[in-house]
């Protein structure tokens, strides 16, 4: 292996990027490109599969064009990946027999309903770490065989594959010839067992999901395979993987149990890091899988939110309050509070620690008074109040403080979001000099196995100072503004309930 850089796909919910980093974890060279969200009844969402692999590879392409050597110039590949999003397809013709159903989707609510009143929830979660919850890939896979003609019995007789986003890449990547998914990506489908580090054949056989269908699980830092030749004119090795959210915890250097990370973006996430050990969470948070280097395994627990700067999106395209998401910090600004206006972006349910998929969204506190900036300010504080919901649940579960939060993602880049965080925390809220932490973290899982670093310790050390906000907000004033979204939450909780 000759490259000078790491070549990042960074396969994302609304969007494919490709960045590519030299070994002092700068970036080189970007391409992003938007794919479309399909939404075909309230509460669904699916991609086209073959859209997010050609805007993959096509953003791939461009970056590397824009090296001196071209893809020449590239060492090794890491992915990183909207993690539950679950695709199903045809191994003989490479075509899939249906979208891609999305981790925001609901449609599967009901059968979750049933999964949990046969007393599966607590043995599940001890294997998986998860909640029972359409949020996972396990009941979307169950969805497609039973509702896709001739699906199940193309899978029955081992026809069909199916692949969480980074499976499908690599899948296609290889030319077909490799069917992987890592540990990170894998804990995240309700049917892989975080303990033994295999597929459960118990939850399988409940699903009558049949176990050809499933990737092989491998670590998130090793060669897994190489690029077929026709992709690049060359063959290069994928070295690491990993679901987005635990690559942002990798990217933010987290490698210490206690070390904790939120990511604002389509949804909103926060992982602490525990280390070797599994942590089972009393307050509707989740345990899963970090990552595996070898045979050394990390732990984290995981709070999901899952409309973040969705919102942002929402503000933009439906009602078209905002040109563009920068626009939102002026905007936030211009206004003294939100004038009692607080929005609950339930749009898809509420995840941690409500986890309920018949929560909607809900605007309250509007007088006439109430205009565009106080609705403004009110998307951007929203993500706030649900990151303050994630660390109350994490501190109750582990019993200790967690002193230091990093923070990355798209709305990160946002200053009043960051200083209204720090307010509603109480404490400091930490951000990277680059807040693109989860490609980074891909770099870094494919660099070390491709020997661009040497450990974690040097990783480390190419880490630039961070920059801090510091919380101003008196607690009197903080406990009333907290009070007010609980209230609005619960005006939200169970709404599309039958």
């Amino acid at each position: 292996m000759n490259g000078k850089y790491i070549m990042s796909l960074d396969q994302g919910t609304t969007s494919s990027r490709c960045i590519i980093y030299d070994r002092s974890g700068l970036q080189v060279s970007a391409a992003q490109q938007e794919f479309a969200q399909i939404y075909p009844q309230a509460g669904w969402v699916e991609h086209d599969p073959e859209e997010i692999w050609r805007t993959q590879i096509s953003t791939a392409k461009k970056a590397a064009e824009k090296l001196p050597g071209g893809a020449a110039d590239i060492l090794a590949i890491g992915i990183t990946n909207q993690r539950e999003t679950t695709i199903v397809w045809d191994r003989r013709t490479g075509k899939p027999v249906y979208n891609a159903i999305v981790w925001q989707c609901r449609r599967t609510a009901g059968f979750c309903d049933v999964l949990k009143t046969e007393n599966l929830s607590e043995k599940w979660k001890e294997k998986t770490g998860l909640l029972i919850d359409p949020y996972f890939s396990a009941t979307k896979i169950r969805w497609i065989l039973d509702h896709v003609p001739g699906a199940r019995k193309a899978a029955e007789e081992g026809h069909l594959l199916f692949g969480t986003v980074e499976t499908w890449l690599i899948w296609n990547l290889t030319g077909g010839k490799t069917h992987v998914t890592d540990y990170s990506n894998a804990s995240r489908t309700m049917l892989f067992n975080i303990r033994e580090l295999c597929w459960d054949e118990e939850i399988l056989q409940r699903l009558e999901i049949p176990a050809s269908m499933l990737p092989q699980p491998v670590p998130s830092c090793g060669i897994c395979g190489e690029t077929d030749e026709a992709v690049f004119g060359h063959r290069i090795p994928i070295c690491g993987m990993a679901g987005d959210q635990q690559a942002a915890l990798f990217g933010q250097t987290c490698f210490e149990a206690g070390e904790a990370k939120h990511t604002y973006g389509t949804g909103g996430f926060m992982l602490l890091n525990t280390g070797k050990d599994i942590v089972t969470s009393s307050n509707g948070l989740l345990s899963t899988i970090a990552w595996g280097i070898g045979k050394d395994v990390r732990y984290a627990l995981e709070g999901s939110v899952f409309v973040c700067g969705a919102a942002i999106q929402w503000l933009r395209d439906e009602l078209k309050l905002i040109g563009s998401a920068a626009e939102t910090e002026e905007i936030a600004r211009g206004v003294e509070d939100t004038a009692g206006v607080y929005l609950v972006p339930a749009f898809t349910g509420l995840g941690a620690p409500y986890w309920d998929p018949y929560a909607r969204g809900v605007l309250t506190g509007l007088t006439r008074g109430a205009g565009r900036a106080h609705i403004v300010r009110a998307a951007v504080e929203s993500m706030a109040y649900q990151t303050c919901d994630l660390l109350a649940a994490m501190k109750e579960d582990t019993g200790g403080e967690i002193r230091k939060i990093h923070v990355d993602g798209g709305a990160a880049a946002n200053d009043f979001l960051l200083e209204f965080q720090a307010d509603m925390l109480g404490q400091p809220v930490y951000r990277p000099a680059s807040i693109e932490t989860t490609s980074l973290g891909a770099a870094f899982l494919a660099g070390l196995a491709a020997g661009m670093w040497q450990d974690q310790d040097e990783i480390r050390a190419s880490r630039l100072k961070d920059q801090e906000f510091l919380p101003e907000m008196d607690s009197a004033r903080r406990e009333k503004l907290l009070r007010g979204w609980h209230r609005a939450v619960e005006r939200s909780l169970r709404w599309a309930e039958e």
